[in-house]
């Protein structure tokens, strides 16, 4: 028996198939042989702080809220909220980061607007939006470059990588991961609309900026 399929059905089965690919590799079911820190003899490094009080110190802290994050499977969109928060389940690159380093007890937002307010010729900015300024990656950076911890550019100095680590792009940004590939580059968290919220990608993009985020002078 012949089965005929008219471009209608194509398109579904098409539709199907492609979900079903997405669906497969978000849930790795595809594993891919990862490492930690130790089995290259690099010591995984700790903050001495422990910011929000929860018995974990804070790069942990970081790390832990951006994979919990991405846990969510978040869709991506770039919109503008009242409040600044997104209100729809619709997240951009720069959420991943205010919400990781809400879990180690930081308001990302609340640092950001008010450095802008008392420096805002330090970020460039014509007009000063609470709404939006903090979920910008140029504004993030400029912050980090102030007052955390800056590192190397350099992928393959992997004993200066650590997981909880910021790593900036032109126009994204991300967490870097605990996991490694077998050169000991580590994956990085992030969202950018595409398969995988954490993967092999820390050089796929040029690097910007690495961060650690130990503040120092943010109130002064």
């Amino acid at each position: 028996m012949k089965i005929f399929l008219n471009w209608g059905h194509m398109v579904v089965l098409f539709l199907i198939i492609f979900l079903f690919i997405i669906a497969f590799y978000r849930a790795d079911f595809i594993k891919v042989k990862t490492y930690k820190a130790e089995d290259f003899g690099i010591k995984t490094e700790e903050s001495a702080l422990d910011t929000d009080n929860d018995g974990v110190e804070d790069y942990t802290d970081i790390l832990n809220g951006a994979r919990e994050f991405v846990s969510k499977n978040p869709k991506y969109k770039s919109k503008y909220y009242e409040g600044g928060y997104p209100t729809d389940g619709y997240y951009v690159c720069t959420d991943v980061i205010w919400y990781a380093l809400s879990k180690a007890g930081y308001d990302l937002k609340t640092l950001l607007d008010e450095d802008i307010k008392n420096n805002q010729s330090d970020y460039d900015i014509t007009t000063i939006d609470p709404n939006i300024d903090f979920r910008r990656v140029k504004n993030i950076k400029v912050f980090l470059d102030k007052y955390a911890l800056k590192l190397t550019l350099d992928p393959t100095e992997i004993e200066k990588w650590q997981g909880g680590d910021i790593v900036t792009y032109p126009n994204h940004i991300a967490i870097v991961s605990d996991k490694r590939n077998k050169e000991g580059i580590p994956f990085i968290i992030h969202h950018d609309g595409g398969l995988k919220y954490e993967e092999n990608a820390l050089e796929e993009k040029t690097i910007t900026g690495h961060y650690r985020f130990t503040l120092h002078d943010v109130n002064e």
